[in-house]
């Protein structure tokens, strides 16, 4: 049966006919859709783990247990997990075992532009990479043979454009491999110094063994044309590539790329009279064939930043502009991220922009838009559980420098606190630093897209799970109950009183916000209805409520107006109105 799928849904789908049975996995764009996508079938066992470390450790036992697994992250989240990951690769595997790595050129959704290639060099693992859906399922199919032949962890990397795109593929029934049977093998499994120390020549030996497979496996390819021009190029650029020369080139394209194809790279290079090496980010595939002594040209021409598309290729190699053929006098009207309109980030970030001493380190996740105008608030963000932890540190440096006039406050949300956030927390409390930890609970990893996590109340399959609750960990891991507010940051007088307490604290404290995120679809249906409407009689245009930042609230023309179609009745402008212009209306 032929279908049109994206390349994430035919990354669950290859995997799923590989026979894969547990797969574990943090939410994370580009990758996301994966395991929502594989979790709908009833024959495996899929979860979303708390971060991507634990994540790559489930899939990890489960192979050992001798089941074929798989663990998913974008391409920040292999950071996380890179302890295990790295592990692994000297253990090697009983059930067939696959990584995906979903990196983000151009940065998309992304702090960083990481080329997660260089991964499989530095742990010592196979790399697969396709180059379009049918390809996201052929290869991940091929990757747990590759698993299971070579004993080895195979790290398969996607990219946006391959992940969101869409193109016909052909399904196939699942294979039934069952699961292996498991032996208790201290040596293999067991990495004590000893051990490990004969596992590395182990590794040495199957790497020499999946060089010479990489020279002979169908995933790499040549496809000869014109021989003017040499082509060598992997995942999406290779679909530009294509674009732009069609026959009048010739291709290696590489779709198991470590090993490289060393024998095959060179062969090609001797049939072609100019090469080039086309790829997105960093010169991977460049660097190792000007190593094999190869002259070719990559990064002169091509750019390594952002994504590659096919007009960036046709400029850089034949110096041709765009023809214009999909130009249109419409343009895009610019949309900056904000908070949604009737957030519940923003009566704990409109509280706290009051205070012009506060440092406010910051976290990955919706909470972040935190800096924007006209709210102002967030200072720093690093990466995932970061705030708490830089707040630590900053509030160390503003002691040091005996800058006595600022106060640090953290903020972070629930899926992010439970993701890695804990550790700072409890960092903060055995250190007795005096910073103010903001968690935002709104009940959901809602950046993402509206997944599942530990205080939900349901699992990745829809099944209950018991919730786990901010408050009481906090508690547990030491913050006196005395120094700890929950508050309805719907409810701005009580919001402000949490951050007045907190501000004056010279103890770790922390604030929890709990409202669910405005987009769910049980909020949407049950504030449907509900509006601010403001008395233009009342108002005195004093603007007061439009530091909210409220994308719902308008000033045009000398009128503010509030636009029904996205207001939820959240009420914060209300409240923000000193002259009771607005009123709320459906409840």
């Amino acid at each position: 049966m032929k279908v049109i799928m994206s390349g994430n849904e035919g990354i669950a789908r290859g995997a799923y006919e590989a026979g894969v049975t547990v797969a574990s996995a943090y939410p994370g764009t580009p990758s996301t859709e994966i395991l929502e996508n594989f979790a709908k079938n009833k024959e495996v066992y899929a979860e979303w783990a708390p971060n991507e470390k634990v994540a790559l450790e489930v899939a990890s036992g489960a192979s050992i247990g001798g089941a074929r697994s798989l663990t998913t992250m974008k391409h920040v989240g292999l950071n996380v997990a890179a302890d295990p990951f790295f592990t692994m690769a000297y253990e090697g595997i009983n059930g067939g075992f696959v990584v995906v790595t979903a990196d983000d050129p151009g940065m998309h959704s992304s702090q960083n532009e990481q080329d997660n290639r260089y991964y499989a060099p530095h742990a010592k693992v196979a790399l697969v990479e396709p180059s379009d859906s049918q390809e996201c399922i052929d290869y991940m199919k091929e990757a747990y043979e590759i698993s299971e032949k070579y004993d080895t962890v195979v790290l398969f990397r996607s990219t946006t454009r391959i992940s969101h795109s869409k193109s016909v593929v052909e399904l196939k029934e699942r294979k039934n491999v069952g699961v292996k049977k498991y032996e208790k093998n201290v040596k293999k499994y067991v990495m004590i110094p000893a051990h490990s120390k004969q596992k590395h020549y182990e590794v040495e030996e199957k790497l020499e063994k999946l060089r010479q497979y990489s020279n002979s496996t169908f995933l790499n390819r040549i496809e000869m044309g014109d021989t003017k021009i040499g082509i060598i190029t992997s995942g999406i650029s290779y679909q530009y590539a294509r674009e732009v020369f069609g026959d009048n080139a010739s291709y290696l394209k590489i779709g198991f790329s470590y090993p490289l194809p060393d024998e095959k790279i060179k062969e090609f290079a001797s049939k072609v009279e100019k090469l080039y090496i086309i790829e997105e980010n960093d010169p991977y595939i460049e660097t190792a064939v000007k190593a094999m002594g190869i002259k070719c040209t990559g990064k002169e021409v091509i750019p390594i930043c952002d994504e590659l598309n096919p007009d960036i290729i046709r400029k850089a190699i034949l110096g041709e502009e765009n023809k214009g053929e999909y130009e249109t006098d419409i343009k895009a009207p610019s949309r900056p991220p904000v908070l949604c309109p009737g957030c519940p980030h923003r009566g704990i970030f409109y509280a706290v922009s009051k205070y012009k001493d506060v440092i406010a380190t910051g976290d990955i996740g919706c909470y972040t838009l935190g800096m924007v105008a006209p709210l102002n608030v967030t200072d720093t963000v690093i990466c995932m559980g970061a705030s708490i932890s830089a707040g630590l540190g900053m509030e160390k440096a503003n002691q040091v420098a005996q800058r006595t006039d600022k106060k640090v406050f953290a903020f972070i949300g629930d899926s992010t606190f439970f993701h890695s956030g804990v550790t700072g927390l409890i960092n903060s409390v055995y250190n007795n630093v005096p910073i103010v930890t903001c968690i935002l609970d709104n009940r959901i990893t809602a950046m993402t897209g509206h997944q599942e996590n530990p205080g939900t109340g349901k699992t990745l399959q829809n099944k209950p799970a018991p919730i786990i609750d901010v408050e009481k960990i906090a508690i547990a891991v030491g913050v006196k109950k005395d120094n700890i507010r929950v508050v309805d940051p719907y409810n701005l007088a009580e919001t402000e009183k949490a951050v007045k307490d907190a501000h004056d604290s010279s103890d770790p404290f922390v604030i929890i916000t709990k409202q669910p995120c405005a987009l769910k679809k049980d909020v949407v249906k049950a504030r449907s209805g509900i509006k601010c409407v403001i008395d233009t009689e009342k108002c005195v245009k004093c603007k007061a409520c439009l530091k909210t930042g409220c994308p719902a609230l308008q000033y045009r023309d000398g009128v503010v107006s509030i636009d029904h179609n996205m207001c939820n009745g959240c009420g914060i402008c209300m409240q923000v109105c000193k002259v009771n212009a607005i009123t709320k209306v459906g409840e």
